[in-house]
């Protein structure tokens, strides 16, 4: 009897410990934007340091902004294809931007990971988040196509399954190769999923 009651006054004094250590309550991240929506221009820096503009950046066709992570698993697992995506669209009038918008991963730690993973797309540093709360970004990755005019086309995930083999729906794609034919985007907006981007107020 003794023993149950010291390992129950154990336990309520580590789940004392965990409420009295707990973080405050995340921020309510932004709604994103509505697709449609003329996104506005930003400037951001490079892992560099050097500063680049949305109108920049964009191509002639559009603009892919992808919110990706150095140490998300799930980040790590589509670096072939955003590359992959960089390469086959960029002479097609599309370029892709990576952001990285993890206040617990530096400039330093995005240039080694880009380097290491053969990623050749700009990628931005959002020091305190500032393009991911406009944008609702809220995972890692996470995708918006803007058009020519930096109109919303699409918001989501790239595609369906973190496994390249499991690969059955490609919304992303689907979504560039619409319009560059001159067609609706088929599907406007999924789910994305991954890891959570680590806001600078967390």
């Amino acid at each position: 009897m003794k023993k149950l009651v010291a390992v129950s006054l154990i336990v309520t004094m580590f789940a004392v410990a965990l409420l009295v250590n707990a973080r405050p309550p995340v921020a309510d991240i932004p709604a994103p934007p509505i697709i449609g929506s003329t996104i506005a221009d930003f400037t951001l820096p490079d892992a560099s340091g050097a500063a680049h503009t949305l109108a920049s950046l964009h191509g002639s066709k559009g603009t892919v902004l992808i919110f990706i992570a150095t140490q998300c698993p799930v980040s790590n697992g589509y670096n072939e294809r955003m590359e992959k995506l960089a390469q086959d669209f960029k002479a097609r009038g599309i370029n892709v931007v990576g952001i990285n918008a993890n206040s617990t991963e530096s400039a330093a730690d995005v240039k080694d990971h880009a380097a290491k993973n053969n990623l050749t797309f700009t990628i931005l540093k959002d020091n305190g988040n500032k393009v991911a709360d406009m944008l609702g970004a809220a995972r890692t990755p996470e995708a918006y196509f803007l058009d020519a005019g930096n109109k919303l086309l699409y918001h989501g995930r790239i595609d369906n399954s973190r496994d390249i083999t499991q690969v059955n729906s490609s919304e992303l794609r689907d979504a560039l190769e619409a319009a560059l034919a001159g067609k609706p985007v088929p599907k406007a907006t999924a789910n994305a999923f991954g890891c959570s981007i680590k806001r600078s107020s967390e």
